[in-house]
């Protein structure tokens, strides 16, 4: 996990430090909450319509690995992405996002929470990141707003209506707490030293914890580095401006694992626990294109799963290629909520994304054969890429807002011709 205050800057051209991606195990999941990414009015129409750089960056470094973009949501400057490997992809369903704005009277989006609600394997996880209130005398407004958050922000489930409903939820972004009482060469000193535990005992969070019962139910590791606001651009120098603001670990990462004696009706969860532990919480001095460093949360998360199957089995019918039409064939392995909206897209190996079909088919509009265990779908040889190369299929339900079934990756031949008809996807309808 990640979540870094970018001050409205551009991505730098490089962010392996930042995702940890030279650590010998890879991990599962990726979620990165960002802040003050830029929205300028051209800058943010821009970026509805295609990608914004920082997610650009992302996917293209991450695609690479197997990794897909399963969500995200952007409320101005806030943006809240949700990594998966390919392998996991299909046991992540019902996946919603929600935002709640908190900025000027209740209505400017500068501030807030944005939130990722999804279920990993039938446990219930909610990613929320926040911007909260600024400036060292708002500690109470800052608690005010993450509890509005908390209890405005609601999800179409039946087992997590609320945020507090999940089994598992993670809160993190720029919470803007300070260092209370504690003068500034103080604070200095400490962080020279790497006393850093001198502090703790006066920043705002750990002393509203004592005193505020939802604040209590969250947990975070020991702030065992060094503060990440305010430092000079382009430096590891803090603020030398005229404000000189106090050092402060105003970036943060908590989470929640849900209390047992508020579980909703559902599966026993004793015989499906679900446990977790964080391995890493620290600092990336590195980057200094903001006046916030980055922090990093690496976690084990342990469970037991309460499926081992997707919903669909898909798979291509013999060979494929842009000479000749092709054929689908996929199967329930569990009931679902079908839609005439379903859908199933071809990809390349090494998408980015459920957008970054190549194309895709209507699965109702272009059924040709079917029986209670099987059916077939039928995909034009006009819209089968003329290059071909390595790809997969996914289906995707529009019910359950995710891929429930993903092929094994097959071989695209050529066309013959090596001409052909590229493919005419751009002119259809978008699914989503």
């Amino acid at each position: 996990m990640v979540t870094w205050n970018v001050a409205t800057a551009d991505p730098p051209d490089d962010v392996t430090s930042l995702l940890r991606l030279d650590s010998p195990k890879s991990p599962d999941l990726f979620v990165i909450g960002l802040q003050e990414v830029y929205s300028g009015p051209l800058r943010f129409v821009s970026d509805m319509l295609n990608d914004d750089p920082w997610s650009h960056l992302l996917m293209s470094t991450l695609a690479p690995r197997k990794y897909i973009k399963v969500s995200s949501i952007r409320m101005q400057g806030l943006l809240l992405l949700f990594f998966s490997k390919l392998e996991h992809v299909p046991f992540i369903r019902d996946i919603q996002a929600a935002y709640t704005r908190t900025g000027i009277f209740g209505y400017w989006g500068n501030k807030g929470g944005v939130s990722i609600h999804l279920s990993f394997y039938g446990h219930t996880l909610c990613f929320l990141n926040c911007h909260l209130a600024a400036h060292m005398k708002y500690a109470t407004e800052r608690v005010d707003e993450f509890e509005r958050i908390m209890d405005t922000q609601t999800f179409e489930c039946e087992k997590a209506q609320r945020i507090a409903d999940h089994r598992l939820v993670f809160w993190f972004g720029d919470l803007n707490f300070r260092i209370h009482d504690h003068g500034i060469p103080f604070v200095h000193t400490c962080i020279n030293n790497q006393s850093y535990n001198l502090l703790w005992s006066k920043d705002q969070l750990i002393m509203m914890k004592k005193k505020e019962p939802m604040l209590q139910e969250f947990e975070e590791g020991p702030l065992d580095f060094q503060p990440t606001y305010k430092f000079d651009l382009n430096s590891d120098t803090y603020d030398s401006s005229g404000k000189k603001r106090k050092p402060a670990w105003t970036d943060r990462i908590l989470w929640r694992l849900r209390p047992k004696a508020s579980t909703p009706d559902g599966p026993d969860e004793n015989a499906y626990p679900l446990k977790l532990r964080q391995e890493l919480y620290t600092s990336n001095m590195e980057y200094n294109i903001s006046d916030h460093k980055p922090v990093i949360g690496v976690f084990t998360l342990e469970l037991r799963k309460m499926y081992e199957s997707p919903l669909v089995d898909l798979q291509p019918e013999g060979d494929w290629s842009a000479d000749i039409d092709a054929m689908v064939r996929y199967s329930p392995l569990q009931p679902f909520p079908s839609s005439t909206w379903d859908w199933i897209g071809l990809y390349k190996v090494g998408f980015t994304n459920v957008m970054d079909y190549i194309t895709y088919t209507w699965v109702k509009d272009d059924e040709i054969a079917f029986n209670e265990e099987i059916t077939q779908v039928y995909v034009s040889k006009e819209e089968i890429p003329v290059q071909g190369g390595e790809c997969v299929l996914c289906y995707y339900s529009s019910t359950l807002h995710c891929i429930i079934g993903m092929s094994e990756p097959f071989k695209v031949s050529n066309a013959a011709s090596g001409l052909g008809n590229a493919a005419p996807f751009y002119a259809l309808t978008h699914p989503l």
